[in-house]
């Protein structure tokens, strides 16, 4: 259900896009719940459930937008920040301010490896993909912090009740 809603929304981001001029792109296409999904998977379920979710969301999506070399640098990626996620399971509470604090060094951590991939890939200095891509950097701060703290919580609650609260009672009567 997360992989298909996330890769459903950053498809539609995609399309929408892919249709506005070129210098908006890069800043549209990072609005989406691919981060919050990844992240907040790995928080309740764990960091291998985290990767799975976040890779999933970028390899589906893909498969409809548009494949390339990127698409598993950046589903590896993704998948990082669920793993991030699932690495503070326990220490991290649904509280709006330690998930801001997530989403910021999550997004850092994620803009700086797809710049990264981005320099190595295209043969560009690190220096220069960085600073063109501050634009977009931002967009994902905001996005992912804004995400992450108004709708984390809900989706963390939802997923403990929904998911792992029955899976506990039924390996109780086993």
């Amino acid at each position: 259900m997360l992989i298909a809603l996330g890769a459903a929304a950053r498809i539609g981001f995609d399309w929408l896009a892919v249709s506005l001029p070129t210098p908006v792109y890069g800043v549209v296409v990072k609005v989406g719940f691919s981060e919050t999904l990844a992240i907040t998977s790995g928080l309740v379920f764990g960091p291998v459930q985290g990767f799975l979710v976040g890779g999933l969301i970028i390899v589906v999506s893909d498969l409809y937008i548009a494949p390339g070399p990127w698409t598993p640098f950046i589903a590896g990626i993704i998948g990082l920040l669920g793993v991030f996620g699932g690495l503070l399971r326990g220490r991290v509470w649904s509280a709006p301010g330690s998930l801001a604090a997530v989403a910021v060094a999550a997004t850092l951590l994620s803009e700086l490896l797809q710049n990264t991939w981005v320099s190595l890939f295209y043969n560009i200095p690190l220096v220069a993909t960085m600073a063109t891509g501050i634009p977009s950097l931002l967009t994902a701060l905001i996005n992912n912090t804004i995400l992450l703290t108004t709708i984390g919580p809900k989706i963390i609650r939802v997923l403990r009740e929904r998911v792992v609260r029955p899976m506990v009672e039924e390996a109780r009567h086993d």
